[in-house]
């Protein structure tokens, strides 16, 4: 694909989608839950504290990546694309626990086990922003596969709304994670930027951020994988 041919919007939109995308997650998940009580199993219930999980550890991930002095200091783009994405995954962790303890469960505050450990093992070396994308990216997969996924698990209605309406805006932040990281990796931070240098990108920018025509499932995390001991 020539460069003539790139979405030389694509940056921008994603961002602005992804405000977009999550403002109306934020609404359907409302919608769906409605205002009497969520009466699910536990095996749903696990699933939502697994879930919460999952944007605990993401909230976490993101705030210490905001901390950092070359991303504190360093592309305000892919800065203020962190501040964004922390308050949606804020929100995200509201709504999952708002259907769990409403449901009879307990809301859960802790991170991710599974993937904290990852975490933890990864922070010694991050060394640069490319590092930061590496490790949200694998974050933002995860979760987009889990409500990808559960969206079809659990057996209540509401339930499956609320995870169908929250897997595209994850999916979508790592959708503009992958464009960030093909831009670190060929050397060109410098077109991280909004407005975008349309004749400076690589051909691929159009299509990096896509890599899969359906959304893959086989890494998706169990429903007992943050749920509450």
């Amino acid at each position: 694909m020539g460069a003539s041919r790139i979405d030389y919007r694509l940056l921008e939109q994603l961002t602005e989608k992804s405000q977009d995308l999550n403002s109306t997650a934020m609404r359907m998940t409302g919608s769906a839950l409605g205002e009497g009580d969520v009466r699910v199993s536990r095996e749903d219930v696990m699933a939502l504290q697994t879930a919460a999980s999952l944007e605990n550890l993401a909230i976490d991930v993101y705030q210490k990546a905001a901390g950092l002095p070359f991303i504190k200091n360093g592309n305000k783009t892919v800065a203020a694309f962190i501040a964004t994405t922390i308050s949606q995954h804020s929100a995200h962790a509201r709504a999952f626990n708002a259907a769990a303890t409403r449901a009879g469960g307990r809301a859960q505050t802790a991170p991710n086990p599974k993937y904290a450990a990852i975490v933890k093992k990864a922070l010694p070396g991050i060394k640069g922003p490319a590092d930061v994308v590496a490790l949200a990216i694998t974050l933002e997969d995860v979760a987009a596969q889990t409500y990808t996924k559960n969206a079809g698990g659990v057996g209540d209605g509401r339930l499956r709304s609320l995870f169908a309406s929250i897997a595209p805006v994850e999916a979508q932040h790592r959708a503009v994670l992958l464009a960030v990281q093909a831009l670190l990796g060929a050397g060109r931070p410098e077109l991280i930027a909004l407005p975008t240098k349309v004749a400076a990108l690589p051909a691929a920018a159009g299509s990096v951020g896509f890599p899969e025509g359906f959304y893959p499932v086989k890494n998706a995390s169990p429903i007992s994988e943050g749920a509450v001991k």
